[in-house]
């Protein structure tokens, strides 16, 4: 490795690329597998091991690893538009593309990255007030889109059956999902507090297009959060993904749409708007919308960038602000740290991240993004958080579902650098699938999913995925061979 690194064209996001009716023309292992980009030894820990054993923190919880163990690769040997100028106007699911444009992570690894900003909830949890139990909900629906910042390499998509689990007893929950179907790709998920205190729960189905410039992710599906204490449900659905010079240029991401949260209890619902970028960019990535209650009145005003924070204030307050604006009495941006923590106590446990969002004097701090790594551009642009999520630690197989994501060897090869393996890996494990699939037909024999069953959502009454139990009394001697 070394010598000087090479510009970074990352490519690709949410799902839905890979497909077991590929029609074989292009075969990722007859393909130059690019070089390997360095990372600096000194700014952090390769394996989050100590001596081969997971290190322990003095509190006694386990410390997770903080960087993957090898480098990200440079994608700058291949085309983009040589594969995609065929697809315009085409639904990409059935498109299958090369690993270099993946990153290391399944999708049903990308959806526990919801589970990020976790304390969140645990605000919902704690609160007496309605009003702030929806502005903490409204929070962490916006929080969890936001890993996806800069987040441009495609995640691995599930394989039919497929599993992943992750049990956090730091942060207080634990998490399954399983892909339940796979034309068209679905992923199911399933969490619970170890306190009782919520459930966390949906079934996610984007339908991806290609446009020519930008591929978009339009979301499909229902997201459901129950706060046990407070007998109150929530549900919405995400914002369209949509990235951008997928052609020529450098990438960009953007979420757009309108996003409604609704406390099915109280009758309040949270209205936000995700605004698209605009000619001159100068809506890029900004949030704005309201909470209102059940007779329609505007409780309060909530405005950021879900890719910077989230900030609330009464409607009162911001409407004088913005009609000030308009009469070119703009007021200068509080730029000082200590002057916005006057106004929000809260902001003492937040990191100190330099943001752009217009802050209106007496608003209250709502979330603000979590630092990412000093390495994390060398890293596919994790989080802390996604970097931990494909950890193996020592004894884990042997309790692992033989279905979960991180007993994948494409995955894994490719996590620690040997990228001509996890192509073929891949190529393999796709054919595998499509095997099994001709198999069942010939048989006419309907699969069946594990660990989620299809009903209706008992708040909203549409179709969703619900989960059927039983998962972590480990059990998995009916679990399919999908490896």
């Amino acid at each position: 490795m070394g010598g000087k690194k090479k510009k970074l064209l990352p490519f690709g996001f949410y799902t839905g690329f890979d497909s077991d009716n590929s029609s074989g023309e292009f075969s990722e292992a007859n393909h130059k597998v690019p070089e390997m980009l360095d990372l600096d030894p000194h700014q952090s820990n390769r394996t989050g091991k100590h001596n081969g054993e997971p290190e322990i923190q003095e509190n006694g919880i386990k410390r997770h690893r903080t960087s993957l163990p090898a480098p990200m690769f440079s994608r700058s040997d291949f085309s983009v538009w040589s594969i995609l100028k065929k697809c315009i106007g085409l639904e990409l699911s059935k498109i299958t593309m090369p690993i270099v444009f993946n990153e290391p992570l399944s999708f049903l690894q990308r959806i526990t990255e919801y589970m990020e900003h976790i304390y969140l909830i645990n605000k919902a949890c704690s609160h007496a007030d309605p009003l702030e139990r929806m502005q903490a909900v409204a929070a962490f629906a916006v929080s969890a889109v936001a890993s996806q910042w800069e987040r441009t390499g495609k995640p691995f998509n599930p394989l039919l059956g497929e599993t992943y689990e992750l049990t956090r007893e730091d942060l207080g929950f634990r998490f399954i999902s399983e892909q339940v179907s796979h034309h068209p790709p679905i992923s199911a998920f399933y969490s619970e507090g170890l306190n009782k205190d919520f459930i966390f729960h949906g079934s996610i189905y984007p339908k991806l297009k290609f446009w020519g410039k930008s591929i978009e992710a339009e979301p499909r599906g229902t997201i459901t959060l129950e706060l046990l204490k407070h007998n109150e449900a929530y549900t919405w659905t995400n914002p369209t993904c949509c990235v951008h010079n997928v052609i020529i240029g450098k990438l960009w991401l953007e979420q757009y749409g309108v996003v409604e949260i609704v406390n099915h209890s109280t009758g309040d619902k949270c209205v936000l708007n995700f605004k698209p970028c605009g000619l001159f960019g100068k809506e890029l990535h900004r949030v704005e919308g309201y909470i209102q209650d059940k007779h329609r009145k505007k409780l309060c005003v909530i405005y950021g960038k879900w890719t910077e924070c989230l900030w609330c204030t009464d409607p009162t307050t911001y409407e004088t602000y913005k009609k000030s604006e308009k009469r070119g009495g703009e007021q200068k941006k509080k730029s000082s740290e200590d002057d916005i923590k006057s106004e929000n106590d809260e902001a003492d446990d937040m990191p100190e991240v330099q943001d752009t969002v217009q802050f209106i004097p007496g608003s209250k701090l709502l979330w603000r993004i979590n630092c990412r790594p000093p390495n994390s551009s060398q890293m596919y642009n994790f989080t802390s958080f996604a970097v931990s999520l494909n950890e193996l630690e020592k004894g884990m197989e042997a309790i692992l579902a033989p279905t979960d994501c991180r007993l994948r060897p494409d995955i894994r090869n490719m996590e620690n650098g040997n990228m001509d393996v996890a192509s073929k890996e891949k190529e393999r494990l796709e054919e595998k699938q499509r095997a099994a699939r001709k198999e069942r037909a010939k048989d006419e024999v309907e699969w069946h999913t594990r660990w989620f069953h299809q009903g209706t959502n008992p708040y909203t009454g549409t179709p969703d995925w619900l989960y059927s139990g039983g998962y972590f009394d480990r059990n998995f001697s009916d679990c399919p061979d999908i490896y």
